[in-house]
């Protein structure tokens, strides 16, 4: 079992640069996985493209990722030592592809490992290192991935009616029954059903009036209007669960990765997956994405036709609507759910 790396001492590189706290690390006289760790501390919340930080998820699967490789370049692709994670050359990536590929990993997870070595290029200023896919003789069918959705993910179009399983599993678990009947008003996420609070983040728009204040991916807040029936609904059922105003609505016995793994459970006892009823929770958010682009174009999204005619300055505003109300700070996020743009002839 590997050693424990030791946690970088924050108080001792206090005013120090990041060269300056690396210097500290000669190549060759320090272990390679602790010099690994202090890049981690030093940069692991940079996005890979943007400037922007990353999820804690990102971080967490990324330095998860990481460790791993290094780890594996001895223990399974043959080097007789890890190197020094600056010492990172194209034998190192090439030699763990060929040990995913022998391990029959798809081709979507290693292009994602591969993202995560084009972040790690990047820390240690080598930022073309790591190349496309193609590069190490993938083909394109195989790693390309379909930024807009190729059908139809709601429950409506896989004709399951979301009230009638909701009740159900709200009759055998309230808080679950509550997180989806969120998720199918406001198009939540997952784990932004589990973390809202019903009572605390409603809260006063200065001209959207009575709102839901959601924080998702990267702090990105937004608001979603308290402007129906179905969602006054949604939040006083959420409201019956919690214990107190400023409560989240998860089982308070419990922490957030025990409610989220409870959620999973139910929606699996239930049917809820893509092997039972052929949907999942994320396809409630689908649901109510397409069907806001519907009231705010008149015709449904190419992922439910292609038949309808819409204009392209109405299309791109819509999509940008639906992007905000998703949390995506990308307009073009909006395709994952609604697909790519009408394949019939426009008015421009």
């Amino acid at each position: 079992m590997p050693r424990p790396q030791q946690p970088v001492r924050r108080s001792a590189l206090a005013g120090l640069t990041p060269q300056q706290i690396l210097a500290r690390y000669p190549p060759g006289r320090c272990e390679p996985l602790r010099v690994l760790e202090v890049l981690i501390e030093l940069y692991n919340t940079q996005h890979t493209a943007l400037e922007k930080t990353v999820s804690f998820k990102t971080r967490q699967e990324r330095a998860q990722f990481l460790r791993r490789f290094f780890r594996d370049l001895k223990a399974k692709a043959g080097f007789s030592t890890a190197p020094d994670p600056r010492s990172l050359r194209q034998k190192h990536v090439q030699a763990m592809i060929k040990v995913w590929q022998h391990e029959g990993l798809a081709p979507a997870t290693i292009q994602t490992y591969l993202s995560f070595l084009r972040g790690l290029a990047q820390w240690i200023g080598k930022p073309g290192l790591v190349r496309s896919p193609a590069f190490y003789g993938m083909a394109q069918v195989d790693f390309q991935r379909h930024e807009n959705a190729q059908y139809d993910h709601s429950w409506l179009a896989q004709g399951v009616l979301a009230s009638a399983i909701i009740e159900q599993v709200r009759a055998f678990d309230g808080y679950v029954g509550a997180s989806l009947g969120l998720i199918l008003a406001f198009g939540l996420r997952r784990k932004e059903s589990v973390l809202c609070r019903p009572y605390a983040h409603v809260q006063e728009h200065e001209t959207l009036g009575p709102c839901l204040r959601v924080t998702g991916k990267g702090g990105r807040v937004r608001w979603i209007p308290v402007d129906s029936a179905e969602r006054h609904q949604a939040l006083r059922l959420a409201r019956q669960m919690v214990v107190h105003a400023d409560a989240p609505l998860g089982d308070p016995a419990h922490d957030l990765r025990h409610n989220l793994r409870r959620f999973d459970y139910v929606l699996k006892k239930f049917g809820v997956t893509h092997a039972g009823l052929g949907v999942t929770a994320h396809g409630l958010r689908h649901q109510v994405l397409i069907e806001h682009y519907t009231a705010l174009t008149g015709v449904a999204p190419p992922v439910r036709t292609d038949e309808a005619v819409v204009d392209k300055t109405v299309d791109r505003a819509a999509r940008r609507t639906v992007a905000e109300l998703a949390g995506h700070a990308r307009p073009r996020a909006s395709g994952a759910y609604l697909g790519g743009m009408h394949s019939r002839k426009q008015r421009s």
